[in-house]
Order: C-alpha cells, then structure tokens, then sequence
C-alpha cells in the first residue's frame, strides 16, 4: 500500500480507504464489519470513513464495536465522522452547522464509535443558514477540545471552503485541511476544476468518495439491477435511474474492452485512473464482501499501467458524458 499526506497536513493516509455508507447497518453487520476491516488493514489500510447519518447512527456503532474487538493500537488507525444531516428533525438537530449541534453531535458520535477522538471530521454538507465564522469557531473548538484532531468539508463549493479558511487564518484557528467531494470518471468537475487553485493555495487536502459511481462503474448494471446491489435497497430508489442510464453503460462495455486489454475488472481500471491524481489524498471505497476489499486493493497495481496514452484511451471512451 502506497501512504499519501493528507493535503498539506503532516498525516499519512492509505491511498485507498474504506467507507461504511450503505454497507454497514444495511449490509453488512458486526461480525461482517470486523471482517471487512480486517482484511483492509491487512492490505495496508489505515483509513476508515463513517458519518454520524449513516444508516441512522448504526453504521458509527457497528464499526466502533468492530473495532473495539479488533484492538488494533489507537495510534495506528485513522477514523472519520461526518456532521449535518443530523438524527432527528428538530431544531439544532437537523440540516444545521451551528455550534450547539456541532458540540453536542461529536459527543454522541464518539460514544458509538466508543473512541476518545476521531482523527478526521467533516462538515458532511454546507449550511447557508449558519454563518460560516460560527461553524468554522465550533469545529475548531473541537479540535482544542481533543475531540478530533483535523476539520474539514463535504461537498463545499471553492468560495465556500476559502471563505472557511480565511476566517480561520485571521482568527488564528484550526483551518480546514481536507474536503470529501464525489469523483469519478462520469463526475469529475469540482475535482479538476472549480477546486484547481485550492490544492496549491491552502495545500486542500480530498478524501474521495463514490469512485466507482455507486457500482456503475463495475459493469453490474449494463443488464439491469441485480438482485442484492445498493439499487434494490430501501431508500435508495434515486439511485437506479442513474444505475440503469443507457449511454453510461455503454461507456462502461467500452471502459470493460479496455480493462480486458490490461487484465483486470472495469472496477480496477476506475480506481486506478484516480490514482494518477496527485490531487487526491485516498479514495474511499466501499465493500459488502471481503473479496470485494482484495479486488479493490488491486487497483494499486493497475495504477502502474495508466500511462498517458492509456489515459488518453480513457478520455477518448468517456468523451463528455461526465459531469
């Protein structure tokens, strides 16, 4: 496993991390998670992605007794939390970045995940009805407090996250230092473009997710939905339009003819294009099943075959159907 600083921050993260969105409490269960992560950090993964929303606060407390059982040394692992959403469609609980549910979300979410700290935490969503000099005060006060050790973003635009920043500067705070944007060959712009300046002028940090666009992008859905996949679960209906959309998978056939060529699954070959952007701190992938964690792992390798040409053969297959 390659190790990649986290932005300009001195922490080394795993180039490609784990995540429990869908999987854990809908998916997989303890015994699963325990597996799962061990067979990660057996293939050298340090990094581990949860937020306080998913599957309704279950997914932090599945993982946290996983890790609890594994007993791995607190210095040697790397654990994140995500905050907006909230659990409960109350004031101060809910859509909402002020410092009352800030302080007293990060509470909650270390005693599921039975932890003293998280290293990473995330404000999961912008709130336009929080000024950001209050958010930015609050998760700053949760890293003095020892409650987490770096703040940053989810899904911020560029002025947003330089605003975030600047406030923190003038006030002499814990600046944000990564962001957890969606990247992946059909989306790709806020990556490439709208944070282009960000990398080089405050050192931003990306901890990616969906990098296989929710399973597009490893071929299981150019005949439809199968049965068992993320589309046919509950609550993700919204999913399935985008799954099923015929041009992407005619995409996918041509992206499967090229990964034939290089000897591994469309799903590797995905990854891998990640991989060549320096940009990119780690990429959180997602698994149901141990033999999904060893085939992601192998993407590492494939990266090593992604010459410019091959990019090129990429960009040519993709064309404009990313936004």
């Amino acid at each position: 496993m390659n190790y990649r600083r986290l932005g300009r921050s001195g922490l080394q993260v795993s180039e490609l991390s784990i995540g429990s969105w869908v999987t854990y409490g809908n998916q997989v269960d303890r015994r699963a998670a325990r597996e799962s992560l061990a067979a990660a950090r057996d293939a050298g993964v340090n990094f581990f992605d949860n937020a306080e929303v998913y599957a309704g606060g279950k997914s932090e407390q599945i993982m946290g007794e996983a890790l609890k059982e594994l007993n791995w040394p607190r210095v040697s692992y790397i654990v994140s939390t995500k905050f907006f959403w909230g659990l409960n469609e109350a004031p101060n609980q809910y859509h909402t970045l002020n410092r009352k549910y800030l302080l007293n979300a990060i509470d909650h979410s270390l005693k599921r995940l039975q932890l003293d700290y998280v290293d990473l935490v995330f404000c999961h969503r912008p709130d336009p009805n929080t000024p950001i000099e209050e958010t930015v005060w609050a998760m700053s006060d949760m890293i003095t407090r020892g409650k987490a050790l770096y703040w940053g973003t989810s899904e911020w635009s560029a002025d947003e996250i330089r605003a975030a920043y600047e406030i923190a500067e003038r006030h002499h705070l814990h600046k944000p230092v990564m962001e957890q944007p969606q990247y992946n060959l059909f989306h790709r712009r806020r990556v490439e473009q709208e944070y282009r300046r960000l990398y080089e002028d405050i050192g931003l940090g990306l901890t990616t997710w969906s990098p296989l666009a929710s399973g597009l992008l490893t071929g299981k859905y150019r005949n439809g939905v199968p049965a068992g996949s993320r589309a046919e679960l509950q609550g993700y209906d919204w999913l399935r339009k985008e799954l099923t959309d015929a041009d992407k998978n005619d995409v996918v056939g041509k992206l499967g003819e090229l990964a034939d060529e290089l000897g591994c699954t469309i799903g590797q070959l995905a990854l891998a294009w990640i991989l060549t952007n320096s940009n990119v701190s780690t990429i959180i992938t997602g698994a149901s099943r141990v033999e999904q964690i060893a085939e992601n792992m192998k993407a590492k390798d494939v990266a090593e075959q992604i010459t410019p040409e091959i990019k090129e053969q990429i960009e040519a297959i993709v064309g404009d159907a990313y936004q």
